[in-house]
């Protein structure tokens, strides 16, 4: 085969590879015009080669085809896996904030009580300290009574009763 037979087999190979199917009928027509120098033989072989060489080609892109297809399916189950792993994350912080809202909710509730609580008793003790006639807790007219020291205070007579003895 000379070079210019090789650069049309080539040419051939890649038209039957991409499917165009007017230029590989083209190079046909140029087989068969070269002149009586061929033979029906070598046209035939000429031919088995190409179509060799276009079965190696469709086989090569169908395997990469193929390939292609496990290696997207492969990401696609991947990217699946990702979306659920995401979601569970995401379903475990809502519930982490519900349980701190609500957390926060009853601490609310309780520092409410406790709030109606000490002003329940406060005012329980403003009316127990206005029955019994004594200043209020916190008005400015509060005043300390001074202490009492017990040696400076005079002993009280105590009256004695029946059968004790009296010492003095």
């Amino acid at each position: 085969m000379s070079l210019f037979d090789l650069q049309d087999l080539c040419i051939a190979i890649g038209s039957i590879a991409t499917l165009d199917l007017p230029m590989v009928v083209d190079l046909i027509g140029i087989y068969g015009l070269k002149g009586p120098c061929y033979t029906i033989t070598e046209e035939h072989k000429a031919n088995q080669i190409a179509l060799e060489a276009s079965h190696m080609t469709i086989a090569g892109i169908t395997e990469i085809g193929l390939s292609m297809s496990k290696k997207i399916e492969k990401m696609k189950a991947k990217k699946q896996q990702a979306i659920e792993s995401h979601v569970v994350c995401i379903k475990k912080f809502q519930a982490r904030i519900q349980a701190a809202e609500d957390s926060m909710q009853a601490q609310h509730l309780i520092i409410e009580a406790l709030v109606e609580e000490k002003d329940s008793l406060l005012q329980t003790i403003q009316g127990l300290q206005e029955a019994n006639g004594a200043p209020a807790p916190f008005d400015d007219e509060w005043e300390e009574e001074p202490e009492e020291h017990p040696g400076e205070e005079e002993i009280e007579d105590i009256p004695m009763g029946e059968g004790e003895i009296d010492d003095e």
